[in-house]
């Protein structure tokens, strides 16, 4: 079975420890219970006894030290990232965002030249410690050319630090906070601050839940070069290249909470009788379980193959700088939708406190938002868009990737720029081999777009309307993440059935955004015509999806039920 289930908890691994951290993490939440897990949430408590578990078990010394820096089973390796990511977002998104947090706040410290910051971060870690990403400000959101963090130079070639930063997860107790800034010379600057410093003001938690989220100040903080990460154009760098490994473990926190959120949502409604008829056996609520299923694992399998591509990246070979983004934006945008399907299921029981699903209809809404808006990420992966239909080169096939491997170039990515010369594979490879009916008429779909950027593109004046290239981002979105869905149904061998029940809900998903372009107020004549070719009917198949409800979605019920 694709999905996480905690309790037939039998995935293989290629090392012990790998499985140890798991089996443990699974464990600690398991033992704390469903009624401590809610009421802990409910009440905003600081978790305390999961940074404990933490420290007491080394999982974070284990889970986010490069090789050689720690013990020998430490590394960064995505593939087993990936799965632990699902688990915390599984159990809550506040257990998630103090690992996650603490993954942005190393990433420019991996990236450093600072060879003895770098010693005494993974002693910090082997030691229990949490970090933070000091970059977002209030004025300034992630606009990071116009920081206000100044250093200016004192006494003995060191500089004081002076500003404030917004949005700062686990700066409350954070052993470092790598903190972005500016230098006098108006170079910027990566150094890190200690929080428990008497110069470090952590001045309040800006948000109401189990997080810390920081505002904090820095007066005349001391800082000599042994705290500084980088300066200039590597500063910058590593700001960028942080957040492109940060961002990617969004969408396994959306993973996670939608995979809990459906055993509880399918258990409910299974067990529940209304008008003389179990719940499940309404045709339309058939309907919206399947469809939340195949979105589930459209998710999964989506982000799966972007962190082959991400295993497998090099200087030459930077595809998973598309297929990164599309995890932060699309797969948490999806998540959203599983959750609304659901929802619709179960209806008034979504806002019990004594369900899961009450804290994941408010917590999966966070995830589009963070790391950069659903926006900034799709006006990020449109800069791809013409090289990757209109300039395919001869590049490798890329494998599963779940070696027991230390991923170094991840903190070797290079400057932060060059996008629009980074070259694709032709997309089409993909939907070679398969003949189920939705995936041809999406390869259709997906034709006529292409079509539609050669003979129609983009004016001028519509490359500047804004909401008119969001909506073009959107539908060039759908396509890569048909690619990546299929060439990984392919290596995890799943069903035909079950992949054209997901393409039943992409050609819908295609059609409905092809509407939206149409009906742009700066759409002419002629794309119009082509967005009316694009709009198209899944063809329906009854026994397939009398398949798909019974062997996947049906069989579900009564799977997995959290310790109370």
């Amino acid at each position: 079975m694709i999905l996480l289930d905690p309790k037939h908890h039998s995935r293989s691994y290629h090392d012990a420890r790998s499985k140890e951290v798991m089996v443990d993490t699974i464990a600690f939440f398991e033992n704390k219970g469903k009624q401590k897990l809610l009421d802990d949430y409910y009440a905003r408590v600081w978790y305390s006894d999961f940074l404990g578990f933490v420290k007491e078990k080394k999982i974070f010394a284990t889970m986010c030290t490069p090789a050689g820096y720690g013990a020998p089973d430490a590394r960064w390796d995505t593939w087993r990232i990936c799965e632990f990511a699902e688990i915390l977002g599984f159990y809550g998104l506040q257990y998630w965002y103090t690992w996650q947090v603490s993954v942005l706040g190393l990433g420019p410290i991996w990236m450093s030249t600072n060879e003895p910051l770098k010693r005494r971060a993974a002693a910090m870690l082997e030691a229990g410690g949490i970090f933070a990403f000091g970059l977002s400000e209030k004025e300034h959101g992630a606009d990071i050319y116009s920081t206000d963090m100044n250093l200016t130079p004192a006494a003995n070639g060191r500089y004081v630090a002076n500003g404030r930063k917004y949005y700062i997860g686990n700066a409350n107790q954070a052993a470092l906070v790598s903190t972005f800034g500016k230098l006098d010379t108006g170079d910027y600057v990566f150094f890190a601050a200690d929080s428990q410093h008497k110069a470090f003001e952590c001045i309040r938690n800006v948000v109401s839940s189990q997080n810390y989220v920081a505002e904090y100040a820095l007066h005349d903080y001391p800082v000599g070069e042994d705290d500084i990460l980088e300066k200039g154009q590597e500063a910058w760098n590593a700001a960028l290249n942080t957040v492109n490994i940060g961002k990617y473990n969004l969408g396994w926190a959306s993973i996670g909470i939608c995979t809990h959120a459906f055993y509880e949502a399918i258990d409910h409604a299974a067990h529940r009788r209304l008008y003389g008829m179990h719940v499940t056996d309404f045709p339309h609520v058939k309907q919206m379980f399947v469809d939340a299923y195949a979105r589930l694992v459209a998710m999964k399998l989506f982000a799966l193959r972007a962190a082959d591509y991400m295993r497998s990246a090099s200087a030459e070979d930077r595809r998973y700088l598309l297929y990164n983004p599309m995890v932060k934006m699309k797969v948490t945008t999806q998540g959203e939708a599983v959750i609304d399907l659901l929802w619709d299921v179960i209806a008034a029981k979504g806002f019990e406190k004594s369900t899961y699903f009450g804290q994941a209809a408010i917590d999966i809404r966070a995830l589009p938002k963070l790391e950069g808006t659903v926006h900034v990420n799709i006006a990020l992966i449109v800069k791809f868009m013409p090289s990757y239909f209109f300039f395919p080169a001869e590049l490798p096939d890329v494998p599963r990737r779940d070696q027991a491997v230390h991923d170094d170039f991840l903190f070797h990515q290079g400057p932060a720029k060059g996008l629009s010369k980074i070259r694709f594979h032709d997309y089409t490879r993909a939907f070679v081999g398969f003949e189920q009916p939705n995936v041809r008429l999406f390869a259709e779909q997906a034709s006529l777009f292409k079509a539609m950027l050669a003979a129609a593109p983009p004016s001028e004046s519509q490359l500047k309307d804004v909401d008119f290239l969001l909506a073009g981002g959107e539908l060039f979105a759908l396509v890569v993440y048909a690619q990546l869905i299929l060439e990984n149904a392919r290596l995890y061998a799943i069903e035909g059935e079950l992949v054209d029940q997901i393409f039943d809900f992409m050609v819908r998903d295609f059609s409905r955004l092809a509407l939206n372009l149409y009906s742009k107020p700066s759409s002419t004549t002629e794309q119009m015509e082509h967005c009316t070719k694009m709009i198209r009917k899944p063809i329906l198949d009854d026994a397939r999806y009398r398949k798909v409800w019974t062997e996947h979605v049906d069989a579900l019920k009564g799977v997995y039920r959290m310790n109370p």
